[in-house]
C-alpha cells in the first residue's frame, strides 16, 4: 500500500516537472514493466525499448497529463500500447520492405556493379534514343503519347486525329520496328 502511495507521489511530482520523481517512478517501475511487457512479446530488446519510451513519452506530455490513482496499472495499459504500435510498425516496416524485394533484387551491390548497372542504363537509353530516332514521325509521336504521357489508345486517337485501330496498327509497328533495331 505504501507503495502504491509513493507512485502517486512521484506521479504528481513528476507531471509538475521533477525530474527525479520521473527516476524514481521509472526505477520503482522498471523491473514490474519489464515482467509485463515480456508477457505480451519475448523478444527482450524491443520490450526495454518500449519501457524507455514509454518514460520518454510521459515525460514529453507531463504537463497533459492527468492524475492518476493506480499508477502502476496506467504504466502497464500504456506500456502494451506503446508495445502493440510498435509490432505493427515493425509489421508494417516488414511488410514494405518484403513488398519491395518481391518488385527488386534487393542484394547488396558493390560500388563497381552499381556504376557498371548505371553504365548498362545509359547504354540501353541511348541505344533506345538512336532506335526512336528511326521511326516516322507518326510512329515517335504515338510513341511518346502512349508510354511517356500515358495515354490509352482512345485518348491518342481523340488527340491526334485517328482511329483508335489506326492507332494501335501504328504503335504496334513501331514496337516492331524498335525490336528489330534494338536486338
Amino acid at each position: 500500500m505504501l507503495f502504491e502511495e509513493d507512485d502517486t507521489v512521484y506521479w504528481e511530482q513528476m507531471r509538475l516537472g521533477d525530474k527525479q520523481a520521473l527516476f524514481q517512478l521509472y526505477n520503482a517501475m522498471y523491473f514490474h514493466l519489464i515482467r509485463f511487457g515480456l508477457k505480451i512479446n519475448a523478444d527482450d530488446e524491443l520490450i526495454k525499448d518500449c519501457v524507455n519510451q514509454l518514460f520518454l513519452n510521459l515525460w514529453d506530455k507531463r504537463d497533459r497529463l492527468n492524475p492518476v490513482d493506480n499508477v502502476k496499472s496506467y504504466l502497464m495499459t500504456s506500456l502494451r500500447r506503446v508495445i502493440l504500435d510498435q509490432l505493427e510498425y515493425t509489421d508494417r516496416m516488414n511488410t514494405a520492405v518484403n513488398n519491395m524485394g518481391a518488385e527488386e533484387d534487393w542484394t547488396e551491390l558493390s560500388y563497381e556493379e552499381i556504376l557498371i548497372k548505371l553504365q548498362q542504363d545509359d547504354e540501353l537509353k541511348r541505344r533506345l534514343q538512336f532506335a526512336i530516332q528511326k521511326l516516322t514521325p507518326r510512329q515517335m509521336e504515338l510513341i511518346q503519347l502512349k508510354f511517356f504521357e500515358g495515354l490509352t489508345y482512345d485518348q491518342i486517337a481523340e488527340r491526334t486525329s485517328q482511329t483508335v485501330k489506326t492507332a494501335y496498327n501504328t504503335i504496334y509497328d513501331a514496337i516492331k520496328t524498335l525490336k528489330k533495331i534494338l536486338k
